[in-house]
């Protein structure tokens, strides 16, 4: 009877197999340690009781938002503003932050303004696109694109200048046009950087757009949670801030994916 042999793993394989369990077990630890470390203070009446509500009367709360299909009428508003506000300022800042990065003059030469309006809180342009798209849909599209246009482009403008200048250069001797140069030697060498650009802007058009509901909308989440905490409703404000967080971790991961391996 033929005996049949298990090849041991590697070190590197069972170096990274125990690494990914221990990146797993913190993550579980922390997540416990925060959830216990909040009930513990949502019962120790060092804080009044509604500012730190028990994790119980959260989930209910939780439950209950799901359940409630109202709910997935503000989820939309905001997925809308969210998502196309970000299409846009990712779009423009990739166009943007590409001859920004291989035109070293021009890059230069904008990089003062960009810089200085990108640490800029955007909400102070909210009056400006309300006066310019209104207070509808518009102008919480338009701060959304705004928050993610500029960690975009200065994203992609550095990272346009760490690409070998011998790519560069074999481009140039082949006599691309500009077009093709951006098509075919900056995006692709840039795939890592874009990535990482997407999963900025992201992050900040959902801020963005969420700041611009909590100052004048009459709909989307940011909406839903100021309404609840005008009504000192804190478990459902609480409630609509996890599904903020649980949506955006969602995003962020899928995300993640595109970036290359190697």
């Amino acid at each position: 009877m033929a005996e049949t042999t298990i090849a041991p793993l590697s070190k590197g394989a069972a170096s990274a197999a125990s690494g990914g369990i221990s990146v797993l077990r913190i993550r579980t630890i922390t997540i416990v340690v925060c959830l216990a470390a909040w009930e513990l203070l949502a019962r120790s009446g060092l804080l009044y009781g509604e500012v730190v509500p028990p994790l119980e009367r959260i989930g209910a709360a939780f439950v209950e938002l799901l359940l409630d299909g109202d709910t997935y009428r503000h989820l939309a508003v905001t997925a809308w503003e969210v998502g196309a506000g970000f299409v846009v300022g990712f779009a423009t800042g990739v166009m943007l932050g590409v001859p920004m990065g291989s035109r070293r003059f021009l890059g230069d030469a904008l990089a003062p303004y960009v810089n200085g309006f990108a640490t800029a809180p955007k909400i102070v342009f909210l009056p400006i696109a309300m006066l310019a798209f209104g207070t509808g849909v518009t102008s919480k599209l338009a701060l959304g694109a705004l928050s993610a246009f500029f960690p975009v482009v200065i994203n992609t403008m550095a990272g346009v200048r760490q690409i070998d200048p011998v790519l560069v250069k074999v481009g140039r001797s082949f006599r691309l046009s500009a077009l093709q140069m951006a098509t075919r030697i900056y995006l692709p060498a840039l795939r890592r950087s874009l990535v990482t650009s997407m999963r900025l802007g992201f992050g900040l058009a959902v801020v963005g757009v969420l700041l611009a509901e909590i100052k004048l909308s009459a709909a989307g989440l940011g909406h839903l949670a100021i309404e609840h905490y005008n009504n000192f409703r804190v478990p459902q404000m609480y409630a609509v801030l996890i599904l903020v967080f649980v949506i955006a971790v969602g995003a962020n991961g899928l995300m993640a994916r595109l970036t290359p391996r190697h």
